[in-house]
């Protein structure tokens, strides 16, 4: 293996600041952004109260991921559908209620995935 030339490693690290400008952009103009954001807080807070076992650290985190993802996603096909389109279309607004109902299935399924694996403790934590 030869050994990275600078400019290899400078378009590395590019790359993530690239990544890091578009997760910072979802959370200043994305308002469900942060209703994600201080939800995935909520549930990283309560699993460490119920001192959950790792494998429900991986579901969960896996759950959180795939909104996070949804949501990224959903953010850059709107701005792509309004980079073409400033008027009204049809095709426009199936494509931007689609990618916003791939995050609305993800979130559903987050929360019932939170339900299944923090209920049952939260519940005995709780004396129930």
């Amino acid at each position: 293996m030869r050994p990275k030339s600078r400019n290899e490693l400078y378009s590395r690290v590019k790359s993530f600041q690239y990544a890091f400008e578009g997760w910072i952009y979802v959370l200043r103009t994305q308002h469900n952004a942060w209703i994600h954001a201080v939800i995935s807080l909520g549930v990283l807070a309560l699993g460490v109260w119920l001192q959950l076992p790792l494998r429900d650290w991986a579901v969960l985190i896996l759950a959180m991921m795939l909104v996070w993802m949804a949501e990224f996603i959903n953010t850059a096909l709107e701005a792509l559908v309004d980079m073409f389109t400033a008027e009204f279309h049809p095709l426009a607004k199936i494509a931007k209620d689609v990618a916003a109902a791939t995050v609305l299935v993800g979130a559903i399924g987050a929360v019932l995935i939170g339900l299944l694996i923090m209920g049952p403790p939260l519940l005995l934590r709780l004396g129930w």
